[in-house]
């Protein structure tokens, strides 16, 4: 399928690797130029580069902390103007609720909430003007069906998803589509180290542990960053227009929940 995108251009937040990656190449593979982001230079330089060999799209990495004011204002400016906005940020620490405090949760807010709001701040304006933007915003299963560990996750990405609902059909009258993009379980770096949390806690071995869960999801099995990758740039195409303020899940059937 033509998504239509070709010679748009997208931020992808948190890009180097995992979902963000996935995301990165699959719009790449449809023609869009990217501006790459993440904190470690060396590995974000090197999953810029492995893109531009292989689809032949520009790329202009950034790396800086997209939850720092000063980072987030740095990749604003080497990014002028965008189309299509992915955002992601890793996860707070698992733990218990006895674990966490008011620090936690600004913390939490601030990586998980308030940086999607302030990057769609920036940059939608701009898409409304123009007539035609995308924005999907990675956030988690834990959305519908919260995750006991993922205590600061859950609140903080909770509170994303309702301002996403309100602030979504405002804009799509202008021809921006706003969404979100809920992961379950993927063979990730972040997923492994819930995984060994797990091995941790029950004094088992990490393989034990990952058969563990996956034993839950009906699927039997966690999912790709190259599914994650397809689905996002699906709701960054043309044909996603009249999807607004939904919310995605990706979780191989884990979310057991009719609506």
């Amino acid at each position: 399928m033509d998504l239509g995108i070709k010679g748009r251009r997208a931020l992808v937040c948190a890009s180097s690797k995992g979902l963000g990656l996935g995301c990165a190449r699959a719009l790449a593979d449809a023609g869009v130029d990217l501006v790459m982001n993440a904190r470690g230079a060396e590995a974000l330089e090197a999953s810029a580069q492995s893109v531009r060999d292989e689809f032949g799209i520009s790329v202009t990495p950034v790396a800086a902390d997209i939850t720092d004011e000063a980072g987030r204002a740095e990749v604003l400016k080497a990014a002028g103007q965008i189309d299509i906005l992915v955002t992601n940020a890793g996860g707070p620490p698992p733990g218990m609720w006895t674990d966490w405090g008011r620090e936690d949760f600004l913390a939490a807010l601030d990586a998980n909430m308030l940086t999607p709001i302030a990057l769609m701040t920036a940059l939608v304006p701009g898409m409304t003007d123009r007539g035609w933007g995308r924005v999907v915003n990675i956030t988690s299963q834990s959305v519908k069906a919260p995750i006991a560990i993922l205590g600061l996750s859950n609140s903080a990405r909770a509170g994303l998803t309702g301002y996403v609902a309100g602030m979504s059909r405002q804009v799509a009258g202008k021809g921006v589509a706003i969404n979100n993009l809920l992961p379950g379980s993927h063979a990730t770096d972040r997923r492994f180290a819930l995984d060994r949390t797990i091995a941790e806690r029950q004094g088992i071995p990490l393989d034990a542990a990952t058969a563990q869960v996956q034993a839950e999801i009906p699927a039997g099995r966690y999912g790709t960053v190259e599914e994650f990758g397809a689905a996002c740039a699906f709701l960054c195409s043309q044909h996603a227009g009249f999807i607004v303020g939904q919310n995605v899940l990706l979780d191989g059937g884990n979310v057991n929940a009719t609506i």
